[in-house]
């Protein structure tokens, strides 16, 4: 295959006079040409969507054909490309309920077909216009499918979307981009460190910490667990699933010490999804070798799962493409059943998946451990469980918003171990292996 991968004809745009504008929508300028270019050289040429300008990040695609919302504001998508594999893209518009963070994180976004207008009863403003106002650069009117198969068998890689005054000189010939044109930008990219190594969790987590009480059906009611968050890029839904279930949750930045913790007296503490390498986190790993001696009950989520493991002693692996979107099978080995769910990770936990195995750290300092839940499509771990402590971890998004919802169970699953624990008294290992192996370990088909 040629380097600079297939054109697709120009799609006609809003202002043109022979597309069909509705009265309610202003038409849009003409859209400008953009570059979308791989570090192995694979160039796609389109039109400018959001902003106009530079951009260069880590390219990945998502699978999800709903939820384009809760992806955008992820903090997990930290420095990285967006590629949709869904053809149409912001016809749901953005509304003022969905979003996971304070801001959009995406370093860049990628789609095929743009809508023209936003047709959903919830949507406040045009996703092109929330992408232009948050300076985000993007590229439409590709061939996404040709790109998502493209990095199916290359693997995730840096990339750099670039239109605008941005573009070189040559980068849009009736030939295509010139040689030169695309050295330039291939340089640009080429720059930009790769996502292994790399420590983010510090640019995402909270400036500062705050409490969400319970709400629903305890609201202002005393709260059944105390649960310390750390926030390595946490999406809000997480808080809010605790606090529906009679939990009062205090979000704690990145830095938090293991004495911050403590001075809380949670029951539980919980590790959150977040962006980067898990083998940086140096400083959240030995915090969280702290709680796992102190045998407070313990949940993690994506990037918390993966920490979980170094905690344990095992390590951890990027994998080639990723795992994103909203239509992945999990088995749950506890019950057998296949739970189809939400992920977004780049990096896996590599531990033992047939049995279970003395977790390494420390000659077997935390007992046994197992491996929960396993990716159907490629055997992925996608959960640990602890024999002999009071934890446990899932690495896809039990709390996603736009679903599917079959791990939202994981929180009821979190609250009865945390009052379990507390209700037996922290008298020791003992105890808590207890614990541990009846409650964190999955739920068995009578409890569900």
């Amino acid at each position: 295959m040629s380097p600079l991968g297939p054109a697709r004809p120009a799609a006609v745009s809003p202002a043109s006079p022979a597309a069909a504008v509705s009265p309610a929508s202003p038409a849009r300028p003409a859209r400008s040409p953009a570059l979308l270019v791989l570090e192995d050289g694979y160039v796609l040429r389109g039109r400018a969507y959001g902003a106009t300008g530079r951009t260069v990040g880590e390219i990945v695609f998502n699978t999800g054909m709903t939820g384009y919302q809760e992806t955008l504001t992820d903090p997990s998508y930290h420095r990285q490309i967006v590629v949709q594999t869904a053809p149409h893209i912001g016809n749901t518009g953005v509304n003022d309920e969905d979003p996971e963070s304070g801001r959009i994180w995406v370093a860049g976004y990628v789609v095929r077909d743009p809508a023209r207008r936003a047709s959903s009863w919830r949507a406040r403003r045009e996703l092109e216009d929330e992408l232009a106002g948050a300076g985000v650069v993007g590229v439409c009117e590709v061939d996404t499918r040709a790109l998502t198969r493209h990095l199916r068998e290359r693997g995730a890689m840096r990339a750099g979307i670039f239109s605008g005054e941005a573009l070189p000189a040559g980068a849009d010939g009736a030939d295509g981009p010139s040689r030169a044109a695309v050295d330039i930008c291939l340089d640009a990219v080429r720059r930009e460190p790769r996502m292994a190594g790399q420590a983010l969790a510090a640019e995402v987590t909270t400036s500062e910490g705050y409490v969400v009480e319970p709400s629903g059906d305890f609201a202002g009611a005393e709260p059944v667990a105390v649960v310390a968050a750390i926030d390595l890029g946490i999406k809000a839904r997480t808080p809010w699933q605790l606090a529906e279930r009679g939990v009062r949750v205090h979000v704690l930045p990145q830095s938090t010490t293991l004495a911050e913790v403590l001075a809380l007296h949670p029951d539980g503490v919980f590790f959150s999804n977040g962006p980067g390498d898990p083998g940086t986190a140096v400083s959240e790993v030995e915090l969280l070798r702290g709680v796992l001696d102190a045998r407070i009950p313990f949940f993690g989520i994506c990037l918390g799962n993966q920490l979980f493991g170094r905690a344990l002693g095992y390590g951890t692996y990027k994998l080639d493409y990723g795992h994103r979107g909203v239509n992945q099978p999990v088995l749950d080995r506890a019950t057998g059943r296949v739970e189809i769910t939400a992920h977004n990770h780049g990096f896996a936990v590599d531990a033992p998946v047939d049995e279970p195995s003395l977790a390494p750290y420390d000659l077997g300092r935390y007992g046994r451990v197992e491996v929960s839940h396993v990716g159907l499509n490629d055997g992925v771990v996608e959960g640990l469980r602890a024999l002999d402590l009071p934890a446990f971890s899932v690495q896809y998004h039990p709390e996603a918003a736009a679903g599917p919802h079959d791990g939202e169970h994981l929180f009821d699953r979190f609250v009865r171990l945390m009052r379990a624990h507390r209700d037996a008294g922290r008298d020791g290992p003992d105890d808590a292996g207890r614990d541990g192996a009846g409650a964190a370990g999955g739920t068995t088909p009578q409890e569900d």
